[in-house]
């Protein structure tokens, strides 16, 4: 690492915290902001990419797990699935070993397709980690590791409370062009 960009002294912990928790959730606006752009290339929504990837990473797995992994409720995962098997970048398959489960899993082909609309950040990124020692980045790995987890169950604690008042519970309620009420993610954002 280019030691001109390390301060002379260390920021105090209360400093270093607050940089962290911006840098975090920078992070997670600008993952936000590239899943939303690579869905529309591709002609997903962002929740349906983001399962794809998942589903890419678990390999073949049962909708139920999926469902669990993602805090989606099972029957918002079979949407999930039956919009990316429409789409052709799943497919539900028969568990060799069990004949009653069903598990789902991502086609390869069309995942390379998606990654190759990654690959010039996963170049820049691979030239990021080079400046990292396999400690320093063992550390990342950890810290990220847990964090994510802690978002996981941070989710579930989510799905179980009440929607606070206000603009969005209106936005919720507001009717649809055919005279629903709007429901569900697609409401939430609109």
């Amino acid at each position: 690492m280019d030691e001109s960009f390390v301060p002379k002294s260390p920021p105090s912990r209360t400093d270093l915290l607050k940089t962290l928790d911006e840098t975090l959730r920078k992070v997670g606006a600008q993952s936000v902001l590239l899943s939303d752009t690579v869905s529309k290339l591709v002609g997903l929504n962002p929740t349906d990419l983001e399962c794809l990837d998942l589903l890419g990473l678990a390999g073949p797995t049962t909708a139920g797990r999926l469902a669990t992994h993602t805090g989606l409720t099972t029957g918002a995962m079979t949407a999930v699935i039956d919009r990316l098997e429409r789409a052709g970048f799943a497919r539900r398959v028969r568990d060799a070993d069990d004949r009653r489960c069903v598990l789902v899993e991502a086609l390869p082909d069309t995942l390379r397709q998606i990654e190759l609309l990654y690959r010039p950040l996963a170049a820049t990124v691979a030239r990021l980690n080079e400046e990292y020692g396999d400690r320093q980045l063992a550390v990342v790995v950890d810290y990220l590791s847990r964090a994510v987890t802690l978002a996981a169950e941070h989710v579930v604690w989510l799905q179980t409370q009440p929607p606070p008042t206000g603009q969005a519970s209106a936005r919720r309620r507001r009717p649809t062009a055919g005279g629903r009420r709007a429901s569900g993610i697609g409401a939430m954002r609109g």
